[in-house]
């Protein structure tokens, strides 16, 4: 049966298993794929992926998932279901530290930099060094916030065990 409540639980985790999935596809294959490839075609594709994924669909998504969270759990408050509250406030803090924050300040600014880096006028040194600047900084950032977003994916898989295993 629907009600509010499961579509608040319903769209929080489909959002979340999205991004979750977006950046677990990236760990475990799009990264090292890239990570074989010489270094101008490396740094030239992840500044296509990089300018690419900025795109209505991936806002809604990420940003989506940032917002309908608090949501959900405000509601599970309102509506006496307190365990899954905290488990939905815990989701939201891993998604708003470990995913949000974590590509913001530290996926993102290594993006930027990136971006202005003018790869078609670089010396093979240059592409060297802007490679080891930017992908081990960047894998390590991404591994930290795709491990976040499962948690945050959990906990909100937890607090819907917890509302319909009554």
């Amino acid at each position: 049966m629907f009600t509010l409540q499961n579509g608040f639980l319903f769209l929080s985790t489909l959002l979340c298993a999205l991004i979750t999935g977006l950046l677990y596809g990236y760990a475990c294959s799009v990264n090292p794929g890239l990570s074989k490839l010489p270094d101008l075609p490396y740094l030239k594709a992840m500044q296509s992926i990089n300018k690419e994924i900025l795109n209505p669909i991936f806002f809604i998504s990420f940003f989506g998932t940032l917002l309908v969270l608090p949501v959900t759990a405000w509601y599970c408050y309102q509506h006496a279901a307190a365990g899954a509250f905290y488990l939905i406030v815990t989701a939201c803090l891993f998604y708003l530290i470990g995913v949000i924050g974590i590509t913001i300040f530290g996926n993102v600014p290594l993006n930027d930099a990136l971006a202005l880096f003018e790869i078609d006028k670089a010396t093979l040194a240059e592409l060297s060094r802007q490679r080891n600047i930017f992908e081990a900084n960047w894998n390590w950032y991404h591994n930290i916030r795709t491990v976040c977003s499962v948690f945050s994916l959990l906990f909100i898989i937890a607090s819907i065990f917890k509302i319909y295993s009554k």
